[in-house]
C-alpha cells in the first residue's frame, strides 16, 4: 500500500497514533497538531509532511506521465480561471481574440480567453473631455483666423466630446491619436466657419451660429473618421481683433457705428418724407382725375347743345343767328362798361344811359341829426 512509508500507519498525512491527549495528537492532515508546549509548529517539518503527503496522494513521487498530466490540467485550468473580468458601471469591455475586436461586454462580471490569446480593453464612456483651442489655456495653437472679409481675429474656443457608447470599438481602434484628431478637427471646422462671415457678425451677434455650425461639422467629419466620438458642445470662449491693430479696429468700428447712427436717421426721415409724398401724390393724382372727367363732361355737353343748335339753325337758320348774336353780346357785355351810340337819332350822340345796376348798389343816404343845422 502507498501509505506503508508512513510511520506509525495512522493514515496518509501521517501518524493516528495517540499523543499526549489521547486523541491522535489533534493533528490535521498536513501534520502536527497543539504542542504540549502551545509552541508553533515547526515550518520545516510542515513543509516536509506536505509534500510527503502530496506524493502519497499522487500515488508516489517523480515526473510520471500521470502526474505531468495532471499538473497541466491544474495548470489550465488555474489559466482559464484568469479570463474573469469585471467591467465598471462608466466602462465597457472590448474583447479581442489575437488582437482581432470581436464583441462589447456591459459592466459587470464578464469572461473572456486569457491572455495571451484573448484581451479586454475597457474605455471609460460616460466621462465628459474638454479641448481647450485658442484659449488663454492653450498655449500650442495659434488661434489668429481669416475673416471672409480679409480680416483677422483671435479666436478661442472649447469643445466637450465622451466616446459614443455604442460604438467604443471605434473610438479604442479607428484614431492612433483621438485627442489629436478630435482638436485639428475642431478648429478646421472653427476656421472654415469663421472664413464665411465678415467680421462684424462674429464680434457681435452670430456667436451661437457660429457654435452649432462648428458642432455640426466637427460630428459630420468625425463620422466620416469613425471616430467613436459624439461632440457634446461648442462654445467660444473669446473673439477679439489682433493686438496690434485693435486701436485702428476701434476706430473702424466707431466709423461704421456713426454710419449706422446716419442711415437709420436717414431712414427715418425718409419713412417721414415718402407717405407725405405718397399723399400729394395721390391729391394731384385725383384733382387731375377731377378736372379731366369735369372737362370732358362740359366738352360732351357743350358738343351736345352744339348739335342741338345746329338742329335748330337748319330749321330757322335767321331766328337761330339773332338767338346766338344776342347772347354772345350778353356774355360779352354783362361784365362791362356800356356807353350807348344810337346812328339812327336825329343828334347822332350818346344815349342817356342809366346804370341802374350801380345805383342798386349804393348805400342810402344818410339822414341829418336833429337839431343840426342844415
Amino acid at each position: 500500500m502507498p501509505w506503508s512509508n508512513q510511520s506509525g500507519g495512522g493514515g496518509p498525512w501521517g501518524s493516528g497514533g495517540g499523543g499526549s491527549n489521547g486523541n491522535g495528537g489533534g493533528r490535521g492532515p498536513w501534520g502536527g497538531g497543539p504542542s504540549n508546549n502551545n509552541q508553533p509548529p515547526d515550518l520545516e517539518d510542515w513543509l516536509r509532511r506536505s509534500r510527503d503527503g502530496l506524493k502519497n496522494f499522487q500515488g508516489g513521487g517523480g515526473f510520471t506521465p500521470r502526474n505531468i498530466l495532471l499538473g497541466a490540467v491544474i495548470l489550465v485550468g488555474i489559466w482559464l480561471l484568469t479570463g474573469f473580468y469585471r467591467v465598471q458601471p462608466n466602462e465597457v469591455g472590448l474583447n479581442l481574440i489575437f488582437g482581432k475586436f470581436t464583441s462589447i461586454s456591459p459592466p459587470g462580471l464578464r469572461y473572456n480567453i486569457p491572455y495571451p490569446i484573448g484581451t479586454v480593453e475597457k474605455p471609460t464612456v460616460t466621462t465628459v473631455e474638454t479641448i481647450n483651442v485658442g484659449t488663454r489655456s492653450d498655449s500650442d495653437s495659434n488661434n489668429e483666423m481669416l475673416t471672409g472679409d480679409e480680416n483677422l481675429v483671435n479666436i478661442g474656443f472649447t469643445v466637450q466630446w465622451q466616446i459614443n457608447p455604442l460604438k467604443p470599438q471605434d473610438y479604442q481602434f479607428n484614431l492612433s491619436d483621438p485627442k489629436g484628431t478630435i482638436r485639428a478637427v475642431a478648429e478646421s471646422a472653427m476656421r472654415e466657419a469663421i472664413g464665411e462671415r465678415t467680421i462684424t457678425p462674429i464680434l457681435t451677434g452670430d456667436r451661437q451660429a457660429i457654435e452649432q455650425q462648428v458642432q455640426a461639422e466637427m460630428q459630420t467629419t468625425l463620422d466620416n473618421y469613425k471616430a467613436g466620438v459624439i461632440v457634446r458642445l461648442v462654445q467660444l470662449q473669446n473673439v477679439d481683433p489682433p493686438p496690434q491693430v485693435i486701436d485702428a479696429f476701434r476706430d473702424v468700428q466707431a466709423a461704421r457705428a456713426d454710419q449706422e447712427n446716419t442711415i437709420n436717421t436717414a431712414q427715418v426721415y425718409a419713412n417721414k418724407v415718402i407717405p407725405e409724398a405718397g399723399g400729394q401724390a395721390a391729391s394731384i393724382t385725383q384733382a387731375a382725375e377731377a378736372y379731366r372727367v369735369r372737362t370732358i363732361a362740359e366738352a360732351t355737353g357743350e358738343a351736345t347743345r352744339f348739335n342741338e343748335v345746329y338742329t335748330a339753325y337748319l330749321k330757322a337758320p335767321t331766328v337761330t343767328r339773332e338767338r346766338m348774336y344776342l347772347e354772345a353780346m350778353t356774355s360779352i357785355l354783362s361784365d362791362t362798361n356800356k356807353v350807348i351810340v344810337d346812328s339812327k337819332s336825329q343828334t347822332q350822340g350818346v344815349v342817356p344811359y342809366l346804370p341802374l345796376d350801380q345805383v342798386l348798389k349804393r348805400p342810402p343816404a344818410a339822414q341829418p341829426q336833429p337839431g343840426a343845422n342844415p
